[in-house]
This record gives structure tokens, C-alpha cells and sequence, in this order.
């Protein structure tokens, strides 16, 4: 029997990031989207996610959140849609999947915080400074079409997501190397449905809250 895969987000968050992968896999899925501070937070979503945050997906009886770590999951539980490397050839899928999920991830949203760390904080941070994390993207990407080999995979999604929101809300400089590889991503058509999707979604909100 199919077990039933459930999306839980909202049209201002990271779940896009997700809503883009469940498209690419092609396969159904039922969308609840939850408010801020409503029912994100009432007890029936803390216990799928005691966050109280979105993106989170249950597959089954198997919850999982953390955009990346959903994105990781849906790859290995949907092989058919060739969104994972084969493990063998893993090493830069898992590497550039986590460097997103951990040192961009935490100097894009720290960057418009205006904090700049000292030499001696740096040390102490897992993504030591913006400009170290800046350049080491910039190197990967630079002239490749795909991060992780020569087939688009979950870590494109995770990672072309946070380029593109960086450029697009300037938390990431708009160096040619991410404009390039963004530019090879953002025409997908599973990407530009979840888009569609996303603004019809934000503009019904809007005019439930008005």
C-alpha cells in the first residue's frame, strides 16, 4: 500500500525549497499550508515539528524536517527520479547539500543582521566568515552546470534556492559564478510551477487576511 506524503509549509518560507524537489519527483503529495504563530505553533503541528517551523513532510509514519535533510530523504525514497547520486559517487552531493545547509545557510541569514565576526569568533563559528563561504561557492560553481557531477540533483535544488533568494534579496553578492549557475537552474519547468504555485498561494493569504 502507498503511504501518503504530506507537505507541511507556507508560501513565505523555506518549504519552497521543498515544493521544488516534490515537483521535480513527479509523484503525489498532499499540501497543508499553516499560518505564523497560529497554527504553526498549536499543538497538533508541534507534533510533527516541535519547532513549530516549516518545511516538514510525513511520509507514512516517518516525519522528517530541515529542508535539506527532507530534500536528502525524498531522493532516497523516490530513486526512480534519479535525484541522488549513486553512493559511490556521493562525495560532492552530501558535501555541497551540508555546506548549504550549514556554513551558507548561517552567513546569508547572518549577513543582513549586520554581525561581522572578529578573527577570534571566526574560530569559533562552523562557517568562519562570509567572504570565506562567498568565495568557496563561488569556486565550486564556477563553470559547472550541475554541483554534484554531470546530473541535477537534490543538492542543485538546495543549493540553486539559496543562491538564487541570496541575489534576489541581496544577502549574496551577484558574482557571475552564481548568476551563471542560477541561470542553468531557474527555467526548470518544476521550478517555475512551484513559483506559479507560490503566488497564487501568497496572493490567497493576503486576501484572507485583509
Amino acid at each position: 500500500m502507498e503511504r501518503e506524503l504530506v507537505f507541511y509549509t507556507n508560501p513565505w518560507s523555506r518549504g519552497a525549497i521543498v515544493h521544488w524537489m516534490l515537483e521535480e519527483l513527479g509523484v503525489p503529495y498532499r499540501m497543508e499550508t499553516l499560518e505564523y504563530g497560529t497554527t504553526m505553533k498549536a499543538p497538533e503541528y508541534l507534533a510533527i515539528n516541535p519547532m513549530g517551523k516549516v518545511p516538514a513532510i510525513r511520509h507514512g509514519d516517518v516525519v522528517v524536517t530541515e529542508a535539506a535533510a527532507i530534500c536528502a530523504y525524498l531522493a532516497d525514497a523516490f530513486p526512480a527520479a534519479g535525484l541522488a547520486p549513486e553512493l559511490q559517487a556521493r562525495g560532492e552531493y552530501y558535501r555541497w547539500l551540508f555546506f548549504g545547509a550549514g556554513p551558507l545557510e548561517a552567513a546569508l541569514s547572518l549577513k543582513p543582521c549586520g554581525f561581522t565576526p572578529t578573527p577570534e569568533q571566526q574560530m569559533q563559528l562552523g562557517y568562519g566568515s562570509y567572504e570565506a563561504v562567498v568565495n568557496t561557492l563561488a569556486q565550486a560553481v564556477k563553470g559547472r552546470r550541475y554541483i554534484a557531477g554531470d546530473k541535477f540533483t537534490a543538492a542543485d535544488v538546495y543549493l540553486g534556492s539559496h543562491i538564487g533568494w541570496g541575489m534576489q534579496f541581496d544577502s549574496l553578492e551577484k558574482r557571475p559564478e552564481f548568476e551563471a549557475y542560477w541561470a542553468g537552474l531557474k527555467d526548470r519547468p518544476a521550478h517555475k510551477r512551484v513559483a506559479e504555485l507560490s503566488e497564487q498561494a501568497a496572493a490567497q493569504q493576503t486576501a484572507t487576511q485583509e
